[in-house]
């Protein structure tokens, strides 16, 4: 099994990935093991002084005021995790709370929280054994971290709440860590807050976006060419002399990706031959890379700010490598909260501009000879006309979810947290977003390939046959009457999804961008 080692100056995204998605273990470095000591004997000499340090030896945001005297402090710590566990709504993901927890333990192992490293090991213990805290929907406003997704994390670490096994049943967490021989944590002076106060959540749930979203454009640039091929289109549009003469990066890889596809294609050229020849085809065929490109140029942006975060140590109050323990805001989820909501918003436009294909390539009037809605026999048979509904309504969502959350903020802790980045709710929003999008591309997908199969005596690109023939052997099937059409739609989105769709295209195109 793939192993993890956190160290004392952040992570990366395919590590997050990797403890997510492909439960990687997770070991703490000698160095991280280090630090953590030292960051401790900083906080149990401040926890021994008469003065009062926040999260040492005080309450916790508006009430903070009150100095907790020593008997009372590891009182103070259960009881933030237990009162902040307050999460409601279903389930998050388990690969979200794996994500979470890792990124939180990244963090800890800076050795900026003061936290001991047997807490470390313990959160370590946990996600190696597979066990898995319930966290909810709702509960997060996305400053002084995922204050509630946190501290369903840390209430399992003490063996109280409920998780999940590595059977996916959920059960007490006590009994779980009982059953893999972990000791629960009895947390000390500021354990508990140091295991609360961070972006995790918002930021694993970034990092996986952007994974899935690179796949994702990819994708849509291949569906593209396929549409402009069925629509027999020209592909000198994308020749790089133009986009080079308005030089974003994005809309070159995307043009690039899209005449590796058509290269060697029957159809493109095919309206030169036609009785009344276009000069030039619809915006969104024509505009594709553009649109495309500036999706691929916010995830660069949205990668360099994931990149930070991932470098950061996010807590309040934080230790400084000089024995001082401060006060600070790094925790205000703002940052991250942009791009989650400025991924949201490219998303939706490439969406929109998929859905304009899809409908292109059904309406006769449009489509340069194709039947309409590409139905066997039209009027008795449909065709896709639905098909198209679906990706509308999938549309129709994601310009909703692209109403950004990080424009709101609700005041909370009696106006002491009065400004909040509600970058939780942009993250989840995302979540949504992304696995539209896929169904959208795989609805092009499905119309492209069956539009091309229709051009008969018309040979179509190498690249599109390798991806027509792919989606056949996956369950999409082409052309012929009518039938019950959902399970072809959900094979087409399991093959966008998982990657089919672009390993099936990259061994004739060389690798896509």
């Amino acid at each position: 099994m793939h192993t993890v080692v956190v160290g004392t100056s952040g992570t990366t995204a395919e590590d997050v990935i990797a403890v997510a998605r492909g439960n990687a273990r997770v070991e703490l470095s000698g160095e991280a093991l280090d630090a953590l000591a030292r960051a401790r004997e900083i906080v149990d000499a401040l926890a021994a002084k008469p003065e009062p340090v926040y999260g040492v030896s005080t309450g916790f945001g508006a009430l903070a005021s009150r100095h907790i005297s020593p008997e009372l402090r590891a009182q103070l710590q259960r009881n933030i995790v237990r009162s902040h566990a307050a999460g409601m709504g279903p389930r998050v993901e388990r690969e979200v709370v794996r994500a979470l927890m890792f990124l939180r333990l990244k963090t800890v192992a800076s050795g900026h929280t003061g936290v001991r490293p047997s807490v470390a090991q313990t959160m370590a213990d946990v996600l190696n054994a597979g066990i898995t805290p319930v966290v909810h929907e709702y509960g997060s406003l996305g400053c002084s971290g995922d204050l509630a997704p946190l501290s369903h994390c840390a209430l399992a670490l003490m063996g109280e709440g409920d998780a999940e096994g590595p059977d996916g049943t959920v059960r007490p967490a006590g009994e779980l860590l009982a059953e893999h021989g972990i000791e629960p944590v009895v947390l000390r002076e500021k354990e508990g807050l140091a295991l609360l106060n961070g972006t995790d959540g918002m930021l694993g749930m970034l990092v996986m976006a952007l994974a899935d979203l690179g796949r994702l454009y990819t994708s849509a640039d291949i569906t593209a060419a396929l549409t402009l091929e069925a629509l027999l289109g020209t592909e000198k549009v994308l020749q790089p002399e133009l986009h080079a003469i308005r030089p974003h990066p994005g809309q070159g890889a995307s043009a690039a990706n899209m005449a590796a596809v058509l290269k060697g294609s029957g159809l493109v050229r095919h309206y030169q031959e036609e009785t009344a020849p276009r000069v030039q085809d619809a915006y969104s065929v024509r505009c594709a890379p553009q649109v495309a490109g500036a999706g691929r140029d916010t995830m660069a942006h949205a990668a360099l700010v994931a990149s930070r975060e991932l470098a950061a140590a996010v807590d309040n109050p934080v230790v400084l490598p000089d024995g001082r323990v401060e006060s600070n805001g790094n925790f205000h989820g703002a940052p991250v909260a942009y791009v989650l909501d400025f991924l949201a918003i490219a998303a939706a436009d490439l969406g929109s501009i998929a859905e304009r294909r899809t409908d292109r390539l059904l309406d006769k009037n449009r489509s340069h000879g194709l039947p309409p809605f590409l139905a066997d026999d039209a009027g008795v048979d449909s065709g896709l006309m639905i098909a198209q509904y679906t990706q509308a309504a999938l549309v129709s969502e994601m310009k909703r979810l692209a109403v950004p959350a990080s424009a709101d903020s609700i005041p909370s802790s009696a106006m002491q947290e009065d400004h909040v980045s509600m970058g939780w709710s942009a993250a989840r929003k995302l979540r949504t977003a992304v696995d539209n999008l896929t169904r959208i591309i795989a609805i092009e997908l499905y119309a492209a390939t069956r539009a091309i199969e229709l051009r008969h005596g018309l040979t179509a690109a190498p690249a599109s046959r390798a991806a027509i023939e792919a989606a056949r052997a996956a369950g999409v099937q082409g052309p012929g009457p009518d039938r019950f059409l959902a399970p072809d739609l959900a094979a087409a989105d399991a093959f966008v999804r998982s990657g089919g769709l672009v390993a099936a295209v990259e061994p004739v195109t060389g690798p896509l961008a």
